[in-house]
């Protein structure tokens, strides 16, 4: 993976995406690295990918970019995942958004406050790029 300056709040998938794409995917994390890594296997694998760095990004990014799903982690700077995800609820315009918690949180206290918020699945890091499309199908199925 070529080495690249630190990306900024809302910035573009790293690759071009192919002509017809599997959907739009929001990739909110704080760690450019995590973004890096999933966008660039998710754009691989047809799907066009863009980035929000913190809560707050991730909810202007949604609004901007309509996303097909939302994979969000729950440590962010300036607003929290779950508070992100009550936000991206109450909004008509994206209340229908499924959205994806790839967290290192594993306490099932954190797992219920998500779901409670709205969240579709709950994913713990470590998680390979190949589960994270798993479940990027399987909600993205389930909303059609």
């Amino acid at each position: 993976m070529a080495k690249r300056s630190r990306a900024t709040e809302a910035s573009p998938a790293p690759t071009t995406p192919p002509a017809t794409t599997r959907g739009r995917v929001l990739l909110a994390d704080d760690s450019v690295l995590t973004c890096e890594l999933f966008g660039e296997y998710l754009s691989r694998r047809g799907f066009d990918v863009v980035f929000a760095h913190n809560g707050e990004a991730a909810i202007a990014q949604a609004r901007d970019s309509r996303p097909d799903v939302i994979v969000l982690d729950l440590s962010m700077p300036r607003l929290d995942g779950v508070a992100t995800i009550r936000r991206l609820k109450e909004d008509a315009q994206m209340r229908q958004v499924p959205v994806i918690v790839l967290t290192g949180h594993v306490a099932e206290t954190r797992r219920q406050e998500a779901l409670g918020a709205g969240a579709a699945a709950f994913l713990v890091k470590p998680c390979l790029p190949d589960e994270v499309e798993r479940v990027i199908g399987e909600v993205l199925a389930r909303a059609a």
